[in-house]
């Protein structure tokens, strides 16, 4: 893809998932991590920053836990450590494919990856490193959303983007709604008006209090990634 096609953004924030990543099983599907990866190849080759923050939900997720009766702060340390496990295994494939990638962690696991400090991720980013941010904001009781907003402002991300398994967001969840309504466009008030539930509400007043804004895209739909980062309107776009 030409470069010039790529003008729009600098840096983005991706957002992916845990669930996204097990594809169509639970844990870890291959090909979704290959295909993921050979994407944001294509749109770091272009010249466009990329930080990742990703979610531990194919692994283990906190709430299921505090639901089998653990304490809700045991649960969510659980859940960060699902996503430093995804953190890993991203890392790896993405070096793989010859992309040069740091991952750095809210809590302390110095021995497999750096501990995550703002001006360090941003220099990571400026030198064309693909940054992957784990364990949340290392605090329970926050989801990992709320940490993708969190350091999508820390680094002045230009873009938000989240992936889900779904075109984008609808009125109603359109796994058991078949009429659901799609929404190409939406505000943030509109989101937390409609409780629309695209993201926790923390997660959502920090994107609109730092004005950044969100788009959220369907992941297993092949190049979504490129095109979205070359500025084609796909998914839902909230601002």
């Amino acid at each position: 893809m030409a470069r010039s096609s790529y003008k729009s953004y600098k840096r983005l924030l991706l957002k992916l998932s845990g669930e996204a990543l097990a594809g169509t099983v639970h844990g870890f599907d291959a090909e979704t991590f290959q295909r993921i990866a050979g994407e944001i190849k294509q749109v770091v080759e272009t010249g466009i920053q990329i930080a990742m923050v990703i979610g531990g939900g194919n692994v283990f997720r906190g709430k299921g836990l505090v639901e089998a009766g653990l304490d809700r702060a045991t649960g969510d340390h659980i859940g960060m450590l699902a996503t430093v496990i995804n953190s890993l295994a991203m890392q790896d494939v993405l070096e793989k494919h010859g992309v040069e990638t740091r991952m750095m962690s809210a809590i302390r696991i110095n021995q497999i990856c750096e501990e995550y400090i703002r001006r360090r991720a941003i220099r990571h980013l400026e030198k064309r490193r693909v940054v992957i941010l784990a364990a949340g904001t290392g605090n329970p009781f926050l989801t990992t959303d709320t940490a993708a907003s969190l350091r999508a402002a820390e680094i002045g991300a230009d873009l938000m983007l989240k992936a889900t398994k779904v075109k984008g967001i609808y009125n109603t969840d359109p796994k058991t709604n078949q009429d659901a309504t799609f929404y190409r466009e939406l505000s943030y008030d509109q989101v937390l008006g409609e409780r629309l539930g695209v993201m926790d509400a923390a997660a959502v007043v920090m994107c609109r209090e730092n004005e950044i804004p969100l788009r959220v895209f369907n992941v297993l739909e092949h190049n979504a990634l490129p095109k979205i980062a070359s500025g084609e309107s796909i998914g839902t776009l909230v601002s």
